[in-house]
């Protein structure tokens, strides 16, 4: 019988994240695919993934429905408990042989907590890492939850050895998202994002160069989000190049960016500037290779833009302590600075690429470890 493998998807960076694991999955004999969507991933708002699922030729075990809406603090919470809720009654009737959850969001501690108190073994992928805020607390209590780590860094191994996790249960797979911008960077096959994906604003000339902005909320940060957003969208006015912006997720705090994104849409104060809610995972990729620049605080400047060799403003404390490669220069939420470093990318030109979150065959580890990693009788913790 093949090994029964859940894989919990929460929001639409995960997919892309994992895409690659995914397939090598579907696609061994061994196993047996179980994918579970949830929280943001089914909500048009923040990019339905249903149909991008299907359309990648993976079949949809479960859908459910466990985002409370309002993007605050209370919500968050509430969104977490809800999905321990949905998804301890999906894992009962899927009956898996492992779970696997991704990185550092709400929606994975509660996939984490789910699977634990059902005694199923649960897998962690990108875990180890550092980057502030209260998605760096999520991230090292989902790994104290898991039993087999599949980590993106050589340092973020040491540093889940360190957690006191047992040296053969943490594996160094890379990452898989850099997977998808090895696959996606070799695609030639012509694109337009403005007649594939319609959003709101005008249809830009982006033979010249363009910025790319992706700008989250922080939960730590939360009553600071308004003031943060408005930091970056003067920034963007003031360089005056085409740009493509897409929403923020779902966290505390998206409500108020996503408002004064609007605000100055509705002024025309940002004619040169195009809005999408969503793009597909590889056409997304293939925007970052062609871009001059992304700005932001996403982690994709900090993972996919280092092994493409994109230039990466990074703005304020939502990566702090992430490993980072020559892409990327870091500011504070100022529009002066984020110019400045715009400009100075510019004068540099392309960075040297790095392979630090790994070398384009992530999925096909991953995969491979799943098929063999034989669970302890006793999870055993040393902290010497």
């Amino acid at each position: 019988m093949p090994r029964k493998i859940c894989v919990v998807i929460t929001a639409r960076p995960s997919y892309a994240r994992i895409w690659s694991a995914l397939a090598a999955i579907r696609d061994r004999s061994d196993l047996e695919l179980q994918l579970v969507l949830c929280a943001s991933a089914l909500h048009d708002r923040y990019g339905k993934l249903t149909d991008i699922v299907r359309r990648d030729g993976l079949d949809v075990a479960e859908q459910l429905f466990t985002l409370i809406e309002g993007e605050n603090l209370v919500t968050s919470a509430k969104s977490t408990g809800l999905g321990i809720i949905e998804l301890t009654t999906a894992f009962d009737r899927l009956k898996p042989d492992l779970v696997v959850t991704i990185a550092d969001r709400y929606e994975t501690l509660a996939t984490a907590v789910a699977a634990s108190y059902l005694n199923i073994p649960l897998v962690h992928v990108q875990g180890g890492e550092i980057t502030g805020s209260i998605d760096e607390k999520v991230r090292h209590a989902v790994t104290k939850l898991s039993d087999l780590h599949l980590v993106s860094t050589h340092k973020a191994r040491d540093r889940v050895i360190r957690m006191g996790e047992r040296p053969e249960a943490v594996v160094w797979t890379g990452c898989p998202s850099i997977d998808l911008a090895a696959i996606a960077e070799r695609d030639e096959s012509e694109f337009d994002v403005f007649s594939s994906y319609g959003g709101v604003g005008p249809v830009l000339d982006l033979s010249g160069g363009f910025l790319m902005v992706m700008q989250h909320p922080v939960t730590t940060e939360y009553g600071a989000a308004r003031d943060q957003i408005v930091e970056t969208i003067e920034a963007v006015r003031r360089l005056a190049m085409p740009t493509l912006w897409f929403w923020p997720n779902v966290d505390a705090g998206s409500d108020a960016v996503s408002k004064m994104i609007r605000v100055y849409r509705e002024r025309n104060a940002l004619p040169h500037v195009h809005l999408f809610r969503n793009v597909a995972p590889e056409h997304f990729i293939r925007l970052l290779v062609r871009s001059s620049c992304i700005i932001g605080n996403s982690s994709v400047g900090i993972r996919e833009c280092s092994f493409l060799g994109v230039p990466a403003v990074n703005i304020g404390a939502r990566q702090a302590g992430r490993e980072r490669g020559p892409n990327v220069l870091d500011v504070g939420y100022d529009r002066d600075q984020i110019v400045e470093a715009v400009t100075l990318h510019e004068r540099r030109g392309r960075p040297v690429r790095s392979h630090l979150y790994g070398d384009g065959e992530a999925g096909v580890r991953i995969a491979a470890e799943l098929a063999s990693w034989a669970p302890s009788v006793e999870k055993r913790l040393t902290y010497d």
